[in-house]
């Protein structure tokens, strides 16, 4: 970013770890069109928590064919607005899926993945977000939303896990490794301010933002 704003941004992590929180004030600071989520338009996510095994397939198949309608109206997207910042990327679907699905399931679902995949926009910038599963449980309780009430640290650490193994391999974009578990964009203004000018003097490559929290 030292030489340029990136036209597409994607945040990404596991539940609870601040993507859409990072993903707002991005866009309002770089004025861009802001592409979210929206896990509450899922009809079977509720009954994935109260029955992981016997909801997960339509779970994992609506939210990607969710996200992939999401990504097809990136293109379209505000002509004014040359930057966009996601919540999510296209890939997170599969981590979720690999966790969730048994066998039979994820064969069938990986098939479905091609297919809707085949020309997926790659992101310019890729900031994955960290953070130890006692603080997402702690940020996923805070916010109360009653379709997570029963996730527990065992999905959470295995969510962990899939998304540190994908992001080991990446390279398809820069990516911006960040330890968020003590520091918070959302209430402290100079978080947020520390790792934007931390973005604007990237370049190419891997990067890691572990910052010293702040004194209070």
């Amino acid at each position: 970013m030292s030489r340029e704003t990136p036209s597409y941004i994607a945040v990404e992590g596991p539940i609870g770890v601040g993507k859409t929180s990072l993903a707002r004030r991005l866009a309002d600071t770089f004025n861009a069109e802001l592409i979210l989520e929206t896990p509450e338009d899922n009809p079977f996510l509720e009954r994935f928590y109260h029955d992981p095994r016997g909801a997960a397939l339509p779970t994992q198949l609506f939210f990607l064919m969710q996200r992939v309608r999401q990504l097809a109206a990136l293109r379209q997207g505000d002509i004014f607005k040359p930057v966009r910042v996601a919540d999510f990327m296209v890939e997170k679907d599969r981590l979720f899926a690999q966790v969730t699905l048994d066998d039979a399931e994820h064969g069938l679902y990986e098939q479905v993945y091609e297919q809707l995949t085949l020309d997926a926009p790659k992101p310019d910038l890729v900031i994955y977000l960290q953070a130890p599963v006692e603080v997402l449980l702690e940020r996923v309780a805070r916010r109360g939303r009653s379709y997570e009430r029963l996730i527990d640290s065992a999905y959470l650490h295995r969510l962990s896990e899939a998304y540190a193994g994908f992001f080991y391999h990446y390279e398809d974009a820069p990516l911006l490794i960040v330890n968020a578990g003590g520091i918070d964009w959302v209430n402290r203004d100079a978080d947020y301010q520390q790792l934007l000018d931390f973005m604007r003097g990237m370049g190419a490559g891997r990067h890691y933002f572990n910052p010293l929290p702040f004194a209070m």
